[in-house]
């Protein structure tokens, strides 16, 4: 993957697998901040208040600001939480939640009977989602001649860039929304194009 590209799913999910009588039931769902995670995991755990127990792992943000996080829930250590995670960041995903139910069936599975089912479980779900492909899109904010802002607007289609605000007066004022890895290429452009008599500052929502 590109350095500023990332992989989530689209939506919801669920799967079921059953082992020596326990059910496992997978719930995955896209989520773009530790709180929506958190509400998400707070929400299975009161749907199925009556399991045995509702473990989870989610990974959330891209490169420095990443937040992985993961509980076992009254399993032994290290047998379901972490699991579920292993499982998460092996499919290269990330904005994503997960929570694996278990209705225990009476009979032990043993620590490494637990890994593989929280591992398979993991997996069935995440293998139900349909994944997407994101970018990291930072923000600009452009201010140059309004007579060139034919020329401008040309190289911003050319980029696939989204226009977020314009003000057009004596001169034209842009917001842009830009893929992270596209911003050098497109700022040597505008330079080139305007002969230097552009600002081009880093901007915000």
């Amino acid at each position: 993957m590109d350095e500023d590209e990332y992989r989530t799913i689209k939506d919801r999910q669920q799967a079921e697998i059953k082992i020596k009588g326990s059910r496992f039931i997978g719930t995955a769902q896209p989520v773009t901040a530790e709180t929506q995670a958190k509400e998400f995991i707070n929400n299975i755990s009161k749907k199925y208040f009556d399991a045995s127990h509702n473990c989870y792992a989610y990974n959330v943000g891209f490169g420095q600001s990443q937040i992985s996080r993961f509980n076992d829930a009254g399993e032994p250590s290290g047998t379901a939480g972490q699991p579920i995670l292993s499982t998460i960041l092996g499919k290269e995903l990330t904005d994503v939640a997960v929570v694996v139910t278990r209705y225990f069936g009476g009979t032990k599975l043993g620590k490494g009977g637990l890994v593989r089912a929280y591992s398979d479980c993991t997996s069935e779900v995440l293998n139900k989602c349909a994944v997407l492909k994101k970018y990291l899109k930072e923000f600009l904010d452009l201010d140059f001649d309004y007579n060139e802002t034919g020329a401008v607007m040309r190289i911003i289609n050319q980029h696939e860039i989204k226009i977020i605000k314009t003000d057009y007066d004596q001169k034209t004022r842009l917001k842009l929304s830009i893929r992270k890895s596209k911003i050098r290429d497109f700022e040597r452009n505008l330079i080139d194009l305007t002969s230097g008599k552009i600002s081009i500052k880093p901007g915000s929502v």
